[in-house]
């Protein structure tokens, strides 16, 4: 029941590992990007191939239940299980951390794209526009509360002229 991985595949993404890896540090956000979509495609394929390890230990144990020597028989399918699942591990182990570094690379580089942006002269100016409008509309309002207050202590007076006006005989 034990099933092995070939050779050949295990050796290529390795490389591609190690290569992506070594090479992440150099490269454009949209090439690592673009790698990090490679290497979460691979981390699916792991998945897969991690659930269908789990799926044939699960099948063996329940067909183990049907033996007399039922201890000695899960025994060795969680051997088998170890077997399998132990080169899936140390691909994703090499996944994760080359996935790890990609992200850390990606963000640093956003990092310092908006740290230059914000250090801009072009930005600056903006910010020293918006500034002056959020005053301009603080001095507004403040306008508007005041004359709105204003309007409501006239009220009783205003109320009073009206009555005196539209008086009719």
């Amino acid at each position: 029941m034990s099933r092995h991985f070939p050779l050949h595949s295990k050796i290529a993404v390795g490389i591609f590992l190690l290569f992506s890896t070594c090479s992440g540090l150099v490269l454009a956000t949209p090439e690592e990007e673009a790698e990090l979509e490679q290497l979460n495609a691979i981390e699916k394929q792991l998945e897969i191939q991690r659930e269908w390890v789990t799926y044939r230990w699960e099948k063996a144990s329940f067909e183990c239940y049907k033996d007399f020597w039922v201890n000695y028989c899960l025994n060795d399918a969680r051997a088998s299980y170890r077997e399998e699942l132990d080169p899936i591990r140390e691909q994703e182990v090499a996944l994760r951390e080359a996935q790890r570094i990609l992200r850390k690379s990606i963000k640093d580089q956003e990092d310092q794209r908006r740290a230059a942006e914000r250090a801009s002269p072009l930005k600056a100016v903006e910010r020293a526009d918006n500034q002056r409008q959020f005053e301009e509309k603080q001095k507004a309002a403040a306008a508007r509360a005041a004359d709105l207050e204003q309007r409501r202590k006239d009220a009783p007076k205003r109320a009073q002229e009206n009555k005196a006006g539209t008086q009719l005989d």
